[in-house]
């Protein structure tokens, strides 16, 4: 990912584009889906301007994804591990909309149910290692 400024917002502004183009939705669509007008909407696609974090939420609603992908390209958040999954899911040109959310769901409900406190480890010995597996 790019770290010059200016880099990034086309990158950003190049997934954006990537992300709506894979929903099937036009740049004006995706504008009322947003609540931001059809200019602005495509200049932060050319690079050109560089959104705010509640502009990047909006964005992110329309097209049904994570704000913090979007947060993550634009330089707001730092990368995290669930974060690059997220990302490389969204960018997969080979899946549809779709397949995406739905591998998005599985994905946050497993990390959703990790357990806080194991269950079955008495003494905090596992139970799988006590048995010598």
């Amino acid at each position: 990912m790019a770290t010059d400024p200016a880099d990034r917002l086309r990158d950003l502004g190049s997934f954006i584009r990537e992300q709506r183009s894979s929903s099937r939705l036009s740049l004006r669509r995706l504008s009322e889906l947003a609540g931001i007008s059809n200019p602005y909407l495509s200049q932060i696609e050319r690079g050109l301007r560089r959104p705010s974090a509640e502009i990047l939420q909006q964005i992110a609603k329309g097209l049904a994804i994570s704000a913090e992908t979007l947060y993550v390209r634009a330089g707001i958040l730092e990368s995290s591990a669930s974060g690059d999954l997220e990302v490389h899911i969204h960018a997969d040109p080979h899946l549809s909309q779709d397949q995406k959310q739905a591998l998005l769901q599985i994905y946050r409900s497993f990390v959703g149910e990790a357990p806080t406190d194991v269950e079955g480890m008495a003494d905090g010995v596992d139970p799988a290692e006590a048995d010598g597996r």
